[in-house]
């Protein structure tokens, strides 16, 4: 991901900076302020496991996985650390706890993306007026590509992570959401689940026509750009 876009800003050294500066405070800190979002919710909800492991905490250090920031650099695909939970000692039952806790990541990544657009929206910065024009960007623009890459790759992340196949969030709280019998049914896939993704991951490389993940992702990404106003 990372190198497959540096090419749009190799004649323009301003707007390089300000991508690759958007694209690290993006994704450190989208994935960081992810996770705590997850120990936060856990341990209003009753179970203080993560907490008691350091992970209630915005240090991207205690969040970040090393393998899975390489993978997310170099093809766009890639992890923190899972946040420990307990879910059997989260209030309010497992079934929904979980699905709570689930939901508090993605919904992080949103907050996130849509504080970054404010002052493009109330126009404080001007920004670029589409993809294309980010190789020619100058003065304020600048600032404005590194905002929109900020609101680009946390809408990315929230969305990816909504995707009910484990062992995304959106895995728990489409189990969160389901009638028992449903939700037991869907449960069985979870040892199945990091086959399902890079079966899918690698199928969009190999065939575009099948690139489900992509229909998926772009889709619903666009959805909240439209929403956030960007």
């Amino acid at each position: 991901m990372l190198l497959y876009n540096l090419r749009e800003f190799l004649d323009n050294p301003p707007a390089l900076v300000a991508y690759l500066a958007a694209f690290l405070v993006a994704f450190i800190t989208g994935i960081a302020f992810h996770e705590f979002s997850h120990a936060w919710a856990a341990n209003e909800l009753g179970d203080d496991t993560a907490a008691r492991r350091g992970r209630l905490s915005l240090n991207p250090a205690v969040h970040l996985d090393p393998t899975g920031l390489i993978l997310l650099l170099l093809v766009g695909f890639g992890w923190g650390k899972p946040t420990p939970v307990n879910p059997m000692r989260l209030r309010g039952g497992w079934k929904r706890g979980n699905m709570l806790v689930a939901l508090a990541g993605p919904a992080s990544n949103f907050v996130f993306a849509v504080l970054a657009a404010i002052p493009l929206r109330l126009g404080w910065i001007q920004p670029v007026s589409s993809f294309d024009a980010i190789s020619t960007a100058s003065g304020s623009e600048i600032i404005g590509v590194f905002l929109l890459f900020i609101v680009f790759y946390n809408v990315l992340l929230g969305v990816f992570n909504l995707i009910p196949v484990p062992p995304l969030d959106g895995f728990k709280v489409a189990v969160g959401i389901l009638p028992d019998e449903a939700a037991r049914t869907l449960s069985r896939l979870e040892p199945y689940g990091i086959g399902i993704l890079m079966i899918l991951f690698v199928a969009g490389y190999v065939a575009p026509q099948y690139n489900v993940l992509g229909w998926i992702i772009g889709g619903m990404s666009n959805q909240v750009f439209r929403a956030i106003g960007v």
